[in-house]
């Protein structure tokens, strides 16, 4: 598809957007809810803008690459500060609140809760890896690092949200023993 995308076919184009749109509009929901549409359009403009330095025929690490960058350059908008340190700052750090879609699971919506309190690039690297299906160089690839960086980082991150599925799972003990004591 992206050959014939390069070769000017419009069908090839719309066919890796719908392909990936998926993929992308869930990357940035996880962290930013329902806010993201602009940083979506944004991410696929500049896949249509830079179709000739994608690599090889990867479009989905290209397009994770693109997504990961416009996602910090909205944080520090939103932060004001120059930079923002993804291997320390989570979601909840950033002000933007838990991740915010609704949930069939009570443990989809825990281990969203357990991923937001984790570092984004910590974060950004489970879910490349866990849900996108990326490989370890893909996802070198997205974050600029070596891959042994990040074989060290997926197991760092999770240990990370290890411990933050711990302290979900009590305070949400906590807020169910709460919520069955009587009114005062």
């Amino acid at each position: 598809l992206l050959e014939g995308w390069r070769a000017g076919d419009p069908a090839a184009g719309e066919a890796l957007v719908a392909r990936h749109w998926t993929s992308v509009s869930r990357f940035f929901r996880s962290k930013i809810g329902d806010d993201g549409a602009d940083l979506i359009s944004q991410t696929f403009l500049a896949c249509v803008e830079g179709r000739d330095r994608i690599e090889g025929d990867n479009v989905k690490a290209y397009l994770f690459a693109v997504a990961r960058r416009r996602l910090a350059d909205m944080f520090r908008s939103r932060a004001r500060r120059p930079e923002v340190d993804f291997s320390v700052s989570s979601v909840i750090d950033l002000g933007t609140g838990p991740v915010t879609f609704v949930s069939r699971r009570e443990q989809s919506e825990i281990l969203r809760d357990g991923l937001a309190r984790i570092p984004l690039d910590d974060q950004i690297a489970l879910e490349l890896a866990y849900f996108e299906g990326l490989s370890t160089r893909e996802i070198a690839g997205v974050l600029e690092i070596p891959e042994n960086t990040v074989r060290s980082r997926l197991s760092r991150a999770r240990e990370k949200l290890r411990a933050a599925l711990r302290l979900v799972a009590t305070e949400t003990e906590a807020a169910l023993a709460e919520s069955t004591l009587p009114a005062e």
